[in-house]
This record gives structure tokens, C-alpha cells and sequence, in this order.
């Protein structure tokens, strides 16, 4: 029986997921609370990781190791690194990798995690293209992009911040969790992708973009998770 664990940062990004899920049962672990049921006909594992690498990382193993996920999403926000990408647009990860990792001190490039055979994780090409199609499909108001979602325990809301990501990893969109999930995923050998819906520009803007617009990108980013999981198997 295949399971897909579909995890959020946070309780709104969630809760509209939950609602739509029937045959729901609960289970506590590590302070989070996994919702297992079924979504769009498919068997699935909602839950909400708290904001953050190390939560994120948590709650993915937990969907590998307790649950047997088949498949592992991200959704939620992100800010955007790309002036063509605009809020309340979704960016569907090639991959993602963790921007404050830092061990310049040994001699290794930034964003390169240390005796690990590899930093930056790819995503599932097939959930990258149902993503990307699902998306069309019904957010006809926005646009998708595919491209490197970055990761770091950091909120970034200065240019300066904004420019060195630009500049030093190329990637569409910042964020808090998807590369912990990422890097989780492919340990266990998991198929995975990160989607982000984007709350803000990442740059001075950033604090006042945030709240104003979270709640569409979250509406966007449900549309299109509930639409991929309908397509799933066809």
C-alpha cells in the first residue's frame, strides 16, 4: 500500500489539507501530530513539522521510519530569489540545498555539508512534472517555475542576504525546512519534492509581503498538493 507523507511548516498550511481528509486517525510523536487518512482518494500522512531544519528533519524521519512513506512532499512559503518570479507564484523544487551550511573553515565550499557524498538533493522527476501539471491546471492565475529551492534556520528580509543566495547558489526561492526534508529523503531513499508558494520577495519588503499575502500562497499551494494527489496513478 503505497503512503504519502505531505508535510507543512506550519498549522495553516495544514489545516485545509486535514479538513479535506476522511477515515482520519491521530498519532503523537516527538510533540507533532501525524494525521493518517485519506486525501483524494490516496493514502496519506498530513502533518506539521514547526518551522525550521532540525524540526523538518524530525518529522521526515518519523514519516520514513514509523509510517513507510512511498513519497515525501513539502509545501508551504517561501520568498522569492528570482525578479521574474512574483508572490503568490509556486516554485516546484529540481532541488534543494542548505544555504547556512557553512565549513569554509576545512576547505569546503558553502552550502557543502561534510563527509557527505552529496549536498545538494534532487527531487523525484516525476513528482516535479505531476507537480508542475497540477498546477497549471488550477492555479491559472499564477505562474510555476522549477528550479533550486535553498534552505536555512534564517528568515531573509535584507537585499544584501537576498543577493549573496542569488549569487552563491542560484536559487528561485528561500526558505526554512525543504533541504532538511530533502537530505532526509534521500538517506531513506525516498522520492521527494518541495513546493513553495511564494509569501514575499526576501528582501526590505519582506516583514509587510508576508502577512499580506500568506494566505493566498497557502490557498495555492492546497490546490495544487489536492490536485496532484488526483492525478497520482492515472
Amino acid at each position: 500500500m503505497e503512503i504519502i507523507g505531505i508535510i507543512g511548516a506550519m498549522e495553516q498550511e495544514v489545516a485545509t489539507l486535514k479538513e479535506k481528509m476522511t477515515q482520519v486517525k491521530e498519532l503523537q510523536f516527538a510533540g507533532m501530530t501525524f494525521c493518517e487518512g485519506v486525501l483524494c482518494g490516496k493514502n496519506v500522512v498530513v502533518v506539521r513539522s514547526g518551522i525550521g531544519k532540525v524540526n523538518m528533519a524530525v518529522c521526515a524521519q518519523i514519516l520514513a521510519g514509523h509510517f513507510q512513506v512511498n513519497k515525501l512532499i513539502n509545501t508551504g512559503i517561501a520568498g522569492s530569489l528570482c525578479n521574474d518570479i512574483n508572490i503568490g507564484d509556486i516554485v516546484i523544487s529540481t532541488n534543494a540545498l542548505q544555504h547556512d551550511v557553512d565549513a569554509t573553515g576545512f576547505g569546503y565550499a558553502r552550502g557543502v555539508i561534510p563527509q557527505m557524498e552529496k549536498s545538494c538533493f534532487e527531487a523525484d522527476e516525476a513528482l516535479i512534472t505531476l507537480a508542475k501539471n497540477a498546477c497549471e491546471k488550477v492555479n491559472t492565475d499564477i505562474q510555476v517555475f522549477t528550479g533550486r529551492v535553498v534552505s536555512g534556520d534564517q528568515f531573509i528580509s535584507k537585499d544584501e542576504v537576498k543577493q549573496d543566495l542569488i549569487d552563491t547558489f542560484q536559487g528561485l526561492c528561500t526558505e526554512m525546512e525543504g533541504a532538511a526534508m530533502a537530505q532526509v529523503a534521500w538517506l531513506n531513499k525516498i522520492p521527494f519534492v518541495v513546493i513553495r508558494a511564494i509569501s514575499d520577495k526576501a528582501d526590505h519588503s519582506a516583514e509587510v509581503d508576508y502577512s499580506e499575502f500568506e494566505a493566498k500562497a497557502i490557498e495555492h499551494s492546497v490546490k495544487l498538493v489536492c490536485q496532484m494527489l488526483e492525478d497520482l496513478g492515472e
